[in-house]
């Protein structure tokens, strides 16, 4: 996400990165996750504005993702419609298996089989993201495999 919310700005670094789709659980349980953090001393990462459609993943946040030490994916019912979202769950899962960062996946209003076996609003879209990226359909399918 693209800017910090620690209140310990000065120190390098964040422990905890909150991936999330904005519109679903900024307000909500996100909110209340990183007040909770940051309460407990915990330097978190998470955004603090809305993205625009079309924006690419910023360079910042790839560095935060791979400098955290925990992960949290709050996967909601319309987490998969942003593609933004699902390349940092890409990047958060590169860097679990080359880094053995710590992921820690949470269900906001969705079944965990929902996400797993793309059911719900999932198969839609990943169809839109289907029709939006026809000349780019292995980054697509490398967004569909994130559950796998």
């Amino acid at each position: 996400m693209e800017t910090s919310s620690s209140s310990n700005d000065s120190k390098k670094g964040h422990e905890v990165l909150l991936s999330f789709r904005g519109d679903g659980t900024r307000n909500t349980f996100t909110g209340h996750l990183n007040v909770a953090l940051k309460r407990c001393d915990i330097r978190t990462y998470i955004n603090d504005h809305d993205l625009k459609r079309g924006d690419e993943i910023s360079y910042t946040l790839l560095k935060e993702i791979e400098d955290a030490n925990l992960s949290v994916i709050i996967f909601s019912k319309n987490f998969a419609t942003s593609k933004w979202c699902l390349d940092e769950v890409v990047k958060i899962l590169e860097c679990k298996q080359r880094h053995g960062q710590i992921l820690l996946p949470v269900f906001y209003h969705v079944e965990p089989s929902t996400v797993r076996n793309q059911t719900g609003s999932y198969p839609e879209a990943f169809a839109e993201h289907e029709m939006r990226f026809q000349g780019n359909m292995e980054k697509v399918q490398k967004w569909g495999k994130i559950s796998k």
